[in-house]
C-alpha cells in the first residue's frame, strides 16, 4: 500500500470516531430502576449533631418502634411513606425526583411529626449516601458542605433495606 491509502484510512478511522462519540447518549443510569424495585422498609434512623465539623453526638432514634416505617416508589414519580417518626398514621402520599447527577432525592412527601398533623417534609432536599439492590441510606437535614465553624448542624441517617416482595 502507499503512504496516501494509509492516511486516507487513518482519516476515515479519525472521523468514525469523531462521528460515533459525538453521538446524544442516553441516560443508562439505574438508580431509578433501583429505587422502584419494591418497598423500602426503614432499618435505622441515627441524628449526628455537629458544631462545624467537629461531632458533637450521635442519638439512634426510634430504636423500640413497632411500626414498619415503609418508603415505597413507584415508576410515575409518585411515593409514600408509611408510620413516619413511629407514629400509627395515615400514610403519606407525594412525588419524588432526582437531581440530574443521580445525587439527590427531593420529595414533597408531608408527614406528621409526633401529635402534629402534616408538620415536616422530611425528603425535600435528602443526599444519596448508597444505592444498591438489596440498601438504601440518605442523609437530610443541613447536609450543605458550606457552613461555618461554629455553626451548629444536625444531620439524620435513613438506612432502608429493600422488603422481599415474592410472597405478595
Amino acid at each position: 500500500m502507499n503512504k496516501r491509502t494509509n492516511y486516507l484510512y487513518l482519516l476515515l478511522i479519525a472521523a468514525f470516531c469523531f462521528f460515533a462519540n459525538s453521538c446524544k447518549k442516553e441516560d443508562k443510569s439505574n438508580i431509578p430502576n433501583l429505587l422502584t424495585a419494591g418497598p423500602w422498609q426503614l432499618a435505622s434512623l441515627q441524628e449526628t449533631h455537629y458544631t462545624g465539623a467537629t461531632l458533637n453526638r450521635t442519638d439512634t432514634l426510634n430504636p423500640n418502634c413497632n411500626f414498619a416505617q415503609v418508603f415505597f416508589f413507584s415508576k410515575d414519580n409518585t411515593c409514600t411513606y408509611s408510620n413516619f417518626s413511629c407514629v400509627d398514621q395515615p400514610v403519606a402520599n407525594g412525588s419524588w425526583e432526582l437531581s440530574t447527577d443521580k445525587l439527590f432525592l427531593y420529595s414533597n412527601i408531608v408527614c406528621r411529626d409526633g401529635s402534629q398533623a402534616g408538620s415536616s417534609t422530611p425528603f425535600a432536599n435528602s443526599r444519596i449516601i448508597n444505592l444498591g439492590q438489596f440498601s438504601f441510606v440518605i442523609e437530610t437535614g443541613d447536609i450543605s458542605e458550606n457552613y461555618s465553624v461554629n455553626q451548629p448542624r444536625t444531620v439524620r441517617r435513613y438506612g432502608f433495606v429493600r422488603q422481599n416482595t415474592s410472597s405478595r
